[in-house]
């Protein structure tokens, strides 16, 4: 490639992206007073949409920074450690440049509760390893606690407008995914969220721009992008994208090198995991190996009760028995490895109110055990 041609291609770019931010700054000065919701992964590109809107403010003059933005991001509770850091720091950055600036930028972290987090549900509840087939953990640790903050925010204005870092380019699954969104229009009604519109300022965006921009420019609030670009280094993969729709849920735990929770089970090998701990992590040896482990058990008829929690017995249409919950002797056999793996790591891995609840329901649990009454066999004829 000859300089006019590299010039060309820098001058292509730059188009691109003033096209981006002329309609970010289109949108914010429409006349309505929506909020705007960044789902913000901690990843390249809910990051990259996050430093041009950071930056479209900071071109404002004060007096016209009127629509409230939240930068929102979510944590499972059993996110990558370096994962969960790194979203913890960038967004205390974002919240301190933004006061400094004085930015209508409001950030917010939210969480599953803690009767549905991970634990409670697999040690508490006995609920299996998730797989392809049966992925209760999306819903329950990354869906409902944001689109509960989401929700809380059009009770108070209304409707207001989602800003997803989505490209069309990222993945077959993906382009489906911004289909379903695609009306011809820049807002586009959510599939789920009543009073949530879309827009997805970067969707025609390819990867190399994304990371040419991020390599080039600084953030706006400070620090360097060379943390997150560390982070795909190290993983050798990707975020878990935001995923505030059931449509959307297949992107997390894909096939592909991802961070993102490490306890995920629906991956074959958490391929991301395996990443840090050969870029040097070694801590991290002992959270791969528990859950591996929590993959290879899943399917051992002996940890898995006949009965599930209602008391029914499950039979498909083609005669194939399906397992209830663990056995509370698997359930306890979990809970006292974390507990070991906790002191090998010396990292906080379950907090002490999950700990209240799991034995809150192994009481219940075993108290009704032993009120037990004979109950009849019920089928659950399940579609084909």
């Amino acid at each position: 490639m000859d300089g006019a041609e590299a010039l060309a291609i820098e001058d292509e770019s730059a188009a691109l992206f003033d096209a981006i931010q002329a309609e970010l700054l289109d949108e914010y000065r429409q006349d309505h007073d929506w909020p705007w919701i960044i789902g913000y992964s901690g990843g390249k590109d809910s990051t990259l949409v996050t430093h041009l809107v950071f930056e479209m403010l900071l071109s404002l003059p004060p007096s016209q920074r009127t629509r409230p933005v939240h930068v929102v991001a979510n944590d499972t509770l059993v996110e990558s450690p370096l994962v969960v850091q790194h979203i913890i720091e960038s967004m205390e950055e974002i919240e301190g440049a933004a006061s400094a600036f004085r930015l209508p930028v409001i950030t917010k972290i939210t969480r599953p509760s803690p009767d549905q987090s991970f634990w409670v549900n697999l040690i508490g509840r006995g609920y299996p390893s998730p797989n392809r087939s049966f992925r209760w953990c999306t819903d329950r640790m990354k869906i409902l606690p944001t689109s509960r903050y989401i929700k809380s925010q059009v009770d108070q204005a209304g409707k207001v407008v989602l800003l997803l870092g989505v490209r069309r380019s990222e993945s077959a699954t993906r382009a489906a995914s911004v289909g379903r969104y695609d009306n011809g229009e820049r807002l586009n009604k959510h599939n789920d969220l009543v009073g949530c519109m879309v827009f997805r300022p970067i969707v025609e965006l390819h990867t190399d721009d994304v990371w040419e921009f991020l390599a080039l420019n600084e953030p706006p609030w400070g620090g360097s992008h060379l943390k997150l670009i560390g982070l795909y280094r190290n993983a050798s993969g990707g975020e878990c994208p935001v995923v505030t729709s059931k449509d959307d849920a297949p992107s997390c735990g894909t096939t592909s090198s991802r961070f993102g929770c490490w306890t995920c089970t629906v991956v074959e090998k958490d391929r991301s995991l395996e990443g840090f701990v050969e870029s040097g992590y070694a801590e991290f040896t002992p959270l791969l190996d528990f859950r591996d482990w929590l993959v290879s058990i899943r399917n051992e008829k002996e940890r898995r009760q006949a009965r599930r929690r209602d008391g029914r017995i499950t039979i498909t249409d083609g005669g194939t028995f399906i397992p209830g919950p663990f056995t509370l002797q698997t359930r306890a056999e979990v809970f006292e490895r974390l507990r070991g793996l906790e002191e090998e790591t010396g990292q906080s891995l379950i907090t002490e109110e999950e700990v209240d609840l799991i034995h809150q329901i192994w009481s219940e649990e075993i108290a009704g055990h032993s009120k037990s009454r004979t109950m009849s066999v019920r089928e659950i004829v399940k579609d084909k």
